[in-house]
């Protein structure tokens, strides 16, 4: 084959259907054409991609790229208009196609709107080789693994291989290129669902999964990629869940039975990823004393890694409520960084604070607060290898930012949401996580490899908010059933 011509494209979007109001198109980043090879380089899946490209000496066709942060349902706008400007840009004399995608998102009218771009594009290309990477936290379908040839997980969670996915991928891709083979892919879908915080890849039952998915990769030569997808439970649509793929060029018989085995051992571990978080008052009572080094108390119900607005007031009620001292936490709100504009540094002032993204939420708190600095809350990553690099490259911007202190709680404020994937979002704003007692992240299990290193302790806390790992408080409508947890499968 001579320099083989392969179209990029990105849709990368996890879509909490619980969440109120709508994820519109001015929620994107939106790149096209050449500002997609921008990426080269960066931490990103993406730049992994382009990375492999450039070492396979492809002709690299770059289109579009559509991303936003975890969200509310995607207005069918963002759908028709990506879908539109993609069509547009398939060009004659293709040989290849390689997708950025997420695998979790749903639009006004549309569940599985990721299999509704491949069956399209699939129409428009034929039978041209279509791969790409995709992260695990995916609600996988049938439609994906019929009209994509092979698509990658990350393997980890947090995920710190979303560069690396993307080069095995592209890999793959190379090799289709250089035998001429085109495998497919299948799938299993049994009916299991597990929350954010039972997906950890460090732990059971992910750890046990992953590592079977690795030993049928090397004991089956005919397999290109086996993937286990923890699934993105705050969807509620029929394909929410834990799935298997198994991409191969050998007999559909073996692929079954390699999918077998991968759904009888989760079935089997099913209890072990049902994780659910022990009451505040539980937690709290282990302060008391406050105990020497950093505890970090994780809240999942506002997981902003899982579209939760990130203003939750709990844990801050909490900390206020029994003073405890050198806490720190962050809370997305832009209406209280906004109204701090005319404050000068170290000025005292009445602020409400969060409490404004969720129903669920007992509503803002009302502090007096000492402005400590602003700032535009533009940071690199200290870790480009992070669960927030394979989200956004080696940059993250937090929006105008403002530090300020109540009694012995400091609270940093951010006008867009900010997983807390980084330390660097606090190194710069002046905030060392390591000099505290106490910090809050508002995350799963992606926060981990941030602040393990630097943890003496880590409590995970129930809050009322939308992440909530109790599945059972969630209203699904649509969901297949029966499925576990909700139902004795």
């Amino acid at each position: 084959m001579s320099r083989p011509r392969v179209l990029f494209a990105g849709l990368f979007h996890e879509t909490h259907t619980f969440l109120e109001g709508t994820t519109a198109l001015r929620d994107f980043q939106v790149r096209l054409d050449g500002e997609l090879l921008h990426c080269a380089g960066d931490s990103s899946p993406l730049g992994g991609a382009l990375e492999s490209a450039s070492a396979y000496d492809w002709e690299v066709l770059p289109t579009l790229d559509f991303r936003a942060p975890p969200g509310a349902i995607v207005e069918d706008e963002v759908i028709e208009t990506f879908w539109r400007e993609l069509a547009a840009r398939i060009p004659a004399g293709l040989d290849g196609v390689y997708l950025v995608l997420h695998g979790a998102m749903v639009s006004q009218s549309l569940p599985d709107v990721e299999g509704e771009i491949l069956e399209r594009l699939r129409q428009l290309v034929g039978d041209l080789p279509v791969f790409g990477v995709f992260d695990p936290h995916a609600n996988f379908t049938r439609r994906m693994a019929e009209f994509a040839n092979c698509l990658v997980a990350f393997r980890e969670n947090p995920h710190t291989d979303g560069r690396a996915a993307a080069k095995i991928a592209a890999e793959l891709l190379q090799r289709s290129f250089k035998t001429g083979q085109v495998p497919r892919t299948f799938w299993q879908h049994p009916p299991l669902m597990w929350p954010p915080t039972g997906t950890g890849t460090a732990t059971e039952p992910m750890h046990s999964l992953e590592a079977l998915a690795r030993r049928q990769e090397a004991e089956s030569p005919e397999f290109w990629a086996v993937n286990v997808v923890s699934g993105f439970s705050f969807a509620d649509i029929p394909d929410t869940g834990v799935s298997f793929t198994v991409t191969t060029t050998g007999p559909e018989a073996q692929a079954q039975a390699a999918l077998r085995q991968l759904s009888s051992l989760a079935l089997k571990m099913k209890a072990v990823g049902d994780v659910t978080d022990p009451p505040m008052a539980e937690v709290m009572a282990r302060l008391n004393p406050l105990p020497p080094g950093l505890t970090v108390l994780v809240e999942p119900s506002d997981n902003i890694g899982g579209g939760a607005p990130g203003d939750g007031t709990g844990l801050l009620r909490a900390l206020v409520e029994r003073a405890i001292p050198n806490a720190a936490i962050a809370i997305n709100d832009p209406e209280a960084v906004g109204q701090l504009a005319s404050v000068r540094r170290n000025m005292h002032t009445r602020l409400s604070i969060g409490g404004k993204g969720s129903r669920l939420d007992a509503g803002p708190l009302s502090l007096e607060v000492e402005l400590l600095s602003r700032s535009n809350g533009k940071f690199e990553l200290e870790d480009k290898q992070s669960h927030l690099a394979a989200m956004a490259g080696d940059r993250f911007d937090m929006g105008s930012c403002a530090v300020v202190r109540h009694a012995g709680l400091t609270i940093l404020l951010t006008s867009l949401k900010t997983p807390p994937f980084d330390l660097g979002q606090w190194r710069s704003q002046g905030i060392d996580p390591e000099d505290l007692s106490v910090i809050v992240v508002k995350a799963a299990v992606a926060h981990r490899r941030a602040y393990e290193p630097i943890a003496a302790r880590m409590f995970w806390v129930d809050t009322p908010g939308p992440c909530s790992s109790n599945l059972y408080s969630l209203p699904y409508r649509h969901v297949r059933r029966p499925v576990f947890p909700l139902d004795l499968v």
